[in-house]
């Protein structure tokens, strides 16, 4: 960095300090220093939800009951390099270092080469230091909500042109929430004569295969669900647009925001009431490639959708215990179902097993070439078929 800080605004009513059973959630913007729209609508944001603080009630109840972490800009350097305003791409992409920041991250599927930058870095401790359940990092460029994966192999179908994720519906609930709030987005036009998006959402890897981004990495290393938005046609549009950039995004801002409160979220505890960090508890059937672990103050938040499911906690060297749960939309209510799990003959915290930063879906791959070589010559045999259609 050439000397900038990378600024990001809490809000909430403690924003000091992560508080139990209050979710985390960020907005990031300004990822590639030429996408100007969503630094400035996240300014908006700020404005609107500090003035209507014990103004309006819904604004109250989401800022009672969210810790709203806002980064303006994550790569200042490249907004300042970016002189003449301009639609299209621009050298202001980049960071100082000339490195595109959204191909920069850890990537679970191929070995990223990249060196790591220091917004990289900085984002990358921000996450690990928080306990992140929904996120959005805004872009320009088109118009669409695009949802994990950005990259695949095999195992996440990636054959199949849709690199899905274990919580695949649940990606898709959240990016139709923004795209059908906002304005225009669900309306699915595109940008002139370019690509047009059913209803406003794209999976990543199905719009185009990209290595080392932002959004996996969060859903990967971070526990934390991420879509990318892109928020305008015009990369950096004219400064009398942006007011209209701002009313069209407005509700959809604030109703993505209520998503962090869907599903499930609870402490795991030992003896005497201990937290016990770093225990396992994921939904039966949504194997995460990294486990999804509890924080410090053993606490567990999982995005679900409304419906039955089997929610198993495993502490480590102890035994499971499987509670089935029916979970209700709560976004409404500003909590999620809580639900606890305890461990009475559990005195020790258990130990974290950190989860590797190399490419781990590669292992899966592996794995399942071995198993079934003859579903992969049929995919192949189907592919090339569809080919010489």
């Amino acid at each position: 960095l050439k000397g900038r800080d990378l600024w990001v605004l809490v809000l909430g009513r403690f924003p000091t300090h992560h508080k139990i059973g209050i979710p985390e959630f960020k907005y990031v913007a300004n990822m590639h220093g030429d996408e100007t729209v969503g630094r400035e609508i996240l300014l908006h944001l700020i404005d609107f939800l500090v003035t209507s603080y014990r103004r309006d009630p819904i604004i109250t109840r989401l800022l009672n009951n969210t810790r709203i972490h806002i980064m303006p800009t994550m790569n200042p350097d490249g907004f300042e390099a970016t002189k003449v305003p301009d639609c299209y791409y621009t050298q202001g992409r980049y960071n100082k270092n000339g490195e595109d920041l959204n191909r920069n991250f850890p990537d679970a599927f191929e070995n990223n080469n990249a060196s790591i930058q220091p917004e990289t870095q900085a984002v990358m401790n921000w996450i690990k230091n928080e306990t992140f359940v929904l996120s959005a990092n805004l872009h320009g460029g088109a118009l669409v909500a695009s949802y994990t994966f950005d990259n695949g192999n095999s195992v996440t179908g990636s054959l199949k042109d849709y690199s899905r994720s274990p919580d695949d519906d649940v990606f898709i609930h959240l990016a139709k929430t923004y795209s059908f709030n906002h304005a225009s987005m669900y309306k699915g036009t595109g940008c002139g004569n370019r690509q047009t998006f059913p209803e406003g959402i794209t999976n990543g890897y199905s719009w185009y295969q990209l290595e080392g981004g932002m959004q996996d990495y969060n859903y990967v290393w971070g526990q934390c669900f991420e879509i990318t938005l892109e928020l305008s046609c015009c990369k950096y549009p004219p400064a009398d647009q942006l007011e209209k950039f701002w009313r069209d995004n407005k509700v959809a801002l604030i109703e993505y925001i209520k998503q962090v409160h869907l599903g499930v979220k609870g402490q795991v505890t030992g003896k005497n009431g201990i937290p016990i960090p770093n225990a396992i508890v994921e939904a039966k059937g949504r194997p995460h490639i990294c486990p999804y672990r509890t924080n410090e103050q053993g606490e567990y938040f999982l995005l679900l959708l409304p419906g039955t499911y089997v929610i198993n906690a495993t502490v480590p060297g102890f035994k499971s215990m499987l509670k089935t749960l029916e979970i209700p939309d709560n976004t409404g209510n500003f909590s999620a179902l809580k639900h606890d799990f305890s461990f009475p003959e559990v005195s020790v915290g258990s130990r974290a097993a950190s989860c590797p930063k190399t490419p781990l879906y590669q292992e899966l791959e592996r794995a399942s070439a071995a198993a079934k070589p003859t579903l992969h010559i049929l995919v192949l045999m189907t592919v090339m078929l569809l080919v010489f259609k």
